[in-house]
Formats: structure tokens, C-alpha cells, sequence
């Protein structure tokens, strides 16, 4: 049993702003990759490659989990864990829930306004719309879920698991990775997933194959990946990378360029496809490895531009990421609803998509600035009194007023 380190409770943890900037990039990613044949939407990673801000996300998500828990749980505050970890996950349902009935709501409406019923079956609200009644159940138990509200459901589940799994890292970390590629293998095999609704369909991120990329960010932010960064940034493993890379770029031309697609063999075609995103293809898992293994060589935590006023507003939108990623959902439907119901013109593409952005950045800011007012608050201690003191009917709690420390 580890012995309780107070020390690991009080000791300040320093902020990567990678994340925070890597994250507000998937942020702007998401949204535009939302906007269907949005050209902007052609500078996102999808467009280059297998693996796109999905992985951006988990990955991250993971890595902060053992970055900021690994030492909480190793120094014997395993409760301590549990209880912030579950909290996040109820704010993360809220979220979903409340996320769920205005996305809805703003679909319905602007199918009745514009007595356009498209919009109903192409973000999957119809049948909600038909029978709420039943729908409004099954989206609280996470079973139903309209189009692009797949992925927060995720992320529910692996946080509500992570106190456990930085509870083994700590303990195992290799034995716990090895488990989750097992897990990985025969949900694959075995097609392991969770029911969602209408009957017969499963959730669009398998929880199950998901967890592999959840728990090696894990893996690396307890600390793990400093005992093999030699090999991890050798010269050999980064041609190998950078090889993967460019791979992965001629693959995905051929998607956008038919006459690129006869240059790949049948063989090679027939061993790659399909590239699953539901169960976490082993080439997308491989590529956003590949990509990260290259970013980090070229950006250290201590680079200058990260304290740059270009990318700021990024940051901002990154170190805001659950406002705004609904946020988000709200202006690529918006977005969406412009180029349907008027144009689509390249130039009507580019101002919804710079708008948006735009409003996301402003959102971050408030946010931000909201973040920095003084919390004022009213401290209520109870004080025992002698036996004295209750015989003359003193009362038995004293209020003491104090400002928010800062």
C-alpha cells in the first residue's frame, strides 16, 4: 500500500501550452470539418492523412490524465483522484445532455422555418423529432446520439475509467499498456461494442479500441516515454516516421484524385482498406504516432512562439476546449444552414468558416477574462463550544466572511 504524500497534493504543476495549442487547432478542425464541402475544411489533417482531431483529442486527454494524476495516485490519493476524475465526467455528461436538447432544438427549428426536412434526416433528428418521448430516454442513457455529438460520449466513458487506469499505470505501467492492447485485439476480433440506438447499431468511437490511444497518452504522461525517448527520436524511427508519413499522404490523394488511385497496387489496396474510424484503425493509430513523433522533435515545451500574440487566440480556444467545442457544433450547423438555404460560393465557404473561428476566439476570450474576475465567497466553519456556552444557549456555529485567496 503506498504510503499518503501530502506534498503531491499541494505540488503546482506546470502548464504545456503545446497541448492547450494542439487542442485549439483540433478545435478549429472539428468545426470546419463539420461544414460539409466547406474548402477551407481542405487545410484540416483528414485531408493529409489517416488520422485526423479525434486523435488529436484522446490523445491529449490521456496524456494530461497521467501527466496530472499519475503523481496524485502514486503519492496515495487515489480518492482524491476518483472524486475530480468523476466530477469532470459529470460535467462532461451535462454538457452532452444539455449540448443534445439545443442542437436538436436548433435543427427542428430551422426545419420547420425553412420547411426544409433535410436537415432532420441528414443529422440524424428525425426519429427524435417523431417520438421524443422515447428518443429523450435513450439520449440520456448515451444510446442515442445525433451527428456530431459521437464524440463526447467517449470521452465520458475513458474519464470515468481513468482513475483506475493511472491506478494500475502507476503500479504496472508496461503490464497495464500490454492489457490495453489485448483489449484492443479482441474487441477488434470479437467486435466489441456498445449498443447504441436504433437497435442494431453500435457507438461510432468504440470505446473499446479507443481506450489503446487513451492509455498510451497515459503511458506518456506518467513519464514512461522518457526511458525510451533515445530510441522514440533516433534518427532510424524518425525516417521510419517520416516514411509513414509521406505513405499516408499518397494514399489519401488518391480519395480526392481518381486517376492517383491506379497507381496503387490491388494487393495493397485490398490489405489497407477499409481505414476504420469506428474501431481505431491500426494505420490511424499509427500515423497520429507518426505525426506526433515529428511535431514534438521540432516543438519543445519551451518554445518562444508559444507565448507569441499569433497564437494566442489558439491557445485560448485550447485551454477553453468544452465550451467551445459545443460552441463549435452550434456554428457548423449554422454554417451549414448558410451554404443550404443561399450559396455556396467559395467566397461565401470562406467568410462562414473565418466568422466562426472568430467566434470561437471571442468566446475563448470572454472566458478567459471571465476566469480571472475574483471568486467572492462566504467560508462557513462550525466551532465547538463548551458546555457552558450551550447552557446559555450560545449557537453552535460562527459564520466568517472571506474573500477568494489569490
Amino acid at each position: 500500500m503506498l504510503t499518503r504524500d501530502q506534498s503531491a497534493l499541494l505540488s503546482p504543476v506546470e502548464r504545456d501550452l503545446r497541448l492547450d495549442l494542439f487542442r485549439g487547432i483540433g478545435l478549429w478542425m472539428i468545426f470546419l470539418d463539420h461544414i460539409p464541402h466547406d474548402v477551407v475544411a481542405w487545410l484540416t489533417l483528414r485531408n493529409f492523412g489517416f488520422s485526423d482531431a479525434a486523435e488529436f483529442f484522446v490523445f491529449i486527454s490521456g496524456y494530461l490524465v497521467g501527466w496530472i494524476y499519475g503523481p496524485i495516485v502514486a503519492g496515495g490519493w487515489f480518492l482524491a483522484a476518483v472524486k475530480r476524475l468523476w466530477r469532470r465526467a459529470a460535467e462532461l455528461y451535462v454538457a452532452h445532455i444539455m449540448l443534445f436538447l439545443l442542437f436538436t432544438a436548433q435543427i427542428a427549428r430551422t426545419a420547420r422555418r425553412f420547411d426544409n426536412p433535410m436537415y432532420q434526416h441528414e443529422f440524424n433528428v428525425f426519429n427524435f423529432l417523431s417520438h421524443p418521448d422515447e428518443l429523450i430516454g435513450q439520449a440520456i442513457v448515451l444510446k442515442y446520439k445525433p451527428v456530431n455529438l459521437d464524440v463526447l460520449p467517449l470521452y465520458i466513458v475513458l474519464v470515468l475509467a481513468a482513475p483506475f487506469v493511472v491506478w494500475c499505470l502507476v503500479r504496472r505501467p508496461n503490464l497495464t499498456l500490454a492489457g490495453s492492447v489485448v483489449l484492443y485485439v479482441l474487441s477488434r476480433w470479437f467486435d466489441w461494442n456498445i449498443a447504441s440506438y436504433p437497435t442494431g447499431t453500435t457507438w461510432y468511437f468504440n470505446p473499446f479500441c479507443w481506450q489503446l490511444m487513451f492509455v498510451f497518452a497515459a503511458w506518456c504522461g506518467i513519464g514512461q516515454i522518457d526511458k525510451i525517448a533515445g530510441w522514440v527520436w533516433s534518427k532510424a524511427t524518425m525516417g521510419l516516421a517520416a516514411v509513414w508519413l509521406v505513405f499516408a499522404l499518397l494514399i489519401v490523394m488518391t480519395w480526392h484524385v481518381p486517376a492517383l488511385e491506379a497507381l496503387i497496387p490491388r494487393s495493397m489496396i485490398k490489405a489497407i482498406y477499409p481505414i476504420d474510424k469506428t474501431d481505431l484503425d491500426m494505420l490511424r493509430f499509427t500515423h497520429f504516432l507518426a505525426l506526433a513523433i515529428w511535431v514534438t522533435h521540432f516543438i519543445s515545451r519551451k518554445w518562444r512562439a508559444l507565448h507569441s500574440t499569433w497564437l494566442r487566440p489558439v491557445i485560448l480556444c485550447g485551454q477553453h476546449s468544452l465550451p467551445i467545442f459545443c460552441l463549435g457544433v452550434f456554428l457548423s450547423f449554422s454554417a451549414h444552414w448558410i451554404l443550404t438555404q443561399y450559396t455556396k460560393g467559395v467566397w461565401e465557404q470562406l467568410a462562414v468558416s473565418i466568422v466562426g473561428i472568430v467566434i470561437m476566439i471571442g468566446a475563448a476570450w470572454l472566458l478567459d477574462r471571465a476566469k480571472r474576475v475574483p471568486n467572492l465567497f462566504v467560508k462557513v466553519t462550525e466551532v465547538e463550544e463548551d458546555e457552558a456556552a450551550l447552557d446559555n444557549s450560545a449557537p453552535a456555529t460562527t459564520a466568517a466572511a472571506a474573500p477568494a485567496a489569490h
